[in-house]
């Protein structure tokens, strides 16, 4: 079996590094090797975080090649931008609708671009687009924190993983509260359901 490459991209506060974590613990679960390196300028909230998550037989470097992205999941639009030098013609590309407005935008000192205008930008890669409305998603699961595993979940429904969901759920099990493991595993399969569409 080949490394799978995945790059999971967003802000400080959306649960970037958790969700490369269960990713991480599935791939261990299964047997696989698997090496996860974060890049991120602020890990507060609203600055960027990248993970990289490399899974196979046996995996060398921590970081992926610009070009083997095997999927970016995105939890902001611009950050998966950010990212696209690491996608190609067959890299899946799965990222939430929701943009989070950085404070310079908001006090006028730079512009934020149209959805649309970022998704056109996403194709000059890849065909390979889902686009989830998470937030939805999670209220509906219950609980608006669920955007990561709603988003975990949509990544899974690709079929790019090389493990099964129920690996993924018992991982989610472990590192979640008890009393918001509910509401994550419902996220878990809405996400899955709609990127199954």
């Amino acid at each position: 079996m080949s490394t799978t490459n995945l790059i999971v991209a967003g802000v400080g506060g959306q649960g970037v590094i958790l969700a490369a974590e269960i990713l991480g613990n599935a791939a261990i679960k299964e047997n696989f090797d698997v090496v996860i390196s974060e890049v991120h300028g602020m890990a507060q909230r609203g600055g960027a975080v990248v993970s990289h998550v490399r899974i196979g037989r046996k995996v060398y470097s921590p970081t992926v090649v610009e070009g083997l992205a095997d999927a970016i999941l995105g939890f902001e639009p611009v950050e998966v931008l950010r990212s696209l030098r690491y996608a190609s013609d067959r890299t899946k590309i799965v990222t939430s609708k929701r943009c989070v407005i950085p404070p310079s935008v908001s006090i006028g000192l730079a512009e934020y671009p149209s959805l649309e205008q970022i998704v056109g930008m996403y194709h000059r890669f890849t065909q390979h687009i889902t686009l989830i409305d998470a937030l939805r998603l999670a209220e509906e699961a219950g609980s608006a924190r669920t955007q990561n595993i709603v988003l975990v979940g949509a990544l899974a429904a690709t079929r790019v993983l090389p493990f099964k969901n129920d690996t993924l759920k018992a991982c989610i099990q472990e590192r979640v509260p008890r009393k918001y493991l509910e509401a994550n595993l419902k996220a878990f399969d809405l996400g899955y359901a709609e990127a199954s569409c």
